[in-house]
């Protein structure tokens, strides 16, 4: 183990298989990324993909010290079903002072405990999967729910009785709880955002709206 990380990178502890999609994922959207881990062989898999790789144990808060990892200002800790050594972690990257610390969780359980170690976002993969999956079946051209909030929802509509309407004639906040955030003509191949209230719809149009996810009421466009 060698070296001190740089700052503002992103760092992923943990390079099993969701750590290091989830790592290799920001590394193609051009972000810094390193990666932790304490088997050689998921090392030596990620050394091309990302920023910088380091064989470490992340138990021992003295070897996140030496790699600097109080710099950070974003980690994910996936380090697979061990519920005491993802909250040791997590417990250490707060101590230590970084910014952001979101955590692999195996159990609603696990996901308490990590927020009461103090971290900031807990992902359970396959429960959001599954809740993802679901929510496509149940509401159509359904995308995913808002980072923000997982109240809200975004949604794709297909323009058909709307045809020939203004978003103003519309008046979707008021009379369909739903705002549109993002239009593509029929014609064209990316969406516009903030769309012009006063365009008239196309037939074959797309939108793109922002609704409430509890709101399963099918919406013909």
């Amino acid at each position: 183990m060698t070296g001190v990380l740089m700052k503002r990178e992103i760092a992923v502890i943990g390079l099993g298989k969701f750590g290091f999609y989830f790592a290799k994922t920001l590394a193609e959207l051009g972000l810094p990324v390193i990666g932790i881990d304490n088997h050689a062989s998921r090392v030596q898999l990620a050394k091309d993909d990302l920023t910088k790789v380091y064989r470490a144990d992340a138990t021992n808060v003295e070897a996140l010290e030496q790699l600097g990892i109080a710099h950070m200002t974003h980690t994910l800790v996936s380090v697979g079903s061990s519920i005491a050594a993802s909250s040791m972690i997590c417990m250490y990257l707060k101590e230590l002072g970084v910014e952001e610390v979101w955590v692999k969780a195996v159990n609603p359980d696990h996901q308490r405990l990590l927020y009461k170690v103090g971290a900031d976002g807990v992902i359970i993969p396959e429960q959001l999967a599954a809740v993802q999956m679901a929510s496509r079946f149940a509401i159509p051209g359904f995308l995913q729910y808002a980072s923000f909030d997982s109240e809200m929802s975004f949604q794709e509509l297909v323009v058909n009785k709307w045809a020939g309407k203004t978003l103003r004639d519309l008046d979707l906040p008021n009379k369909k709880k739903l705002m549109v955030i993002s239009i593509r003509r029929k014609d064209e191949d990316h969406f516009r955002f903030i769309p012009d209230a006063f365009y008239t719809l196309a037939e074959g149009d797309r939108l793109i709206v922002m609704r409430k996810t509890n709101d399963i009421e099918e919406i013909k466009a």
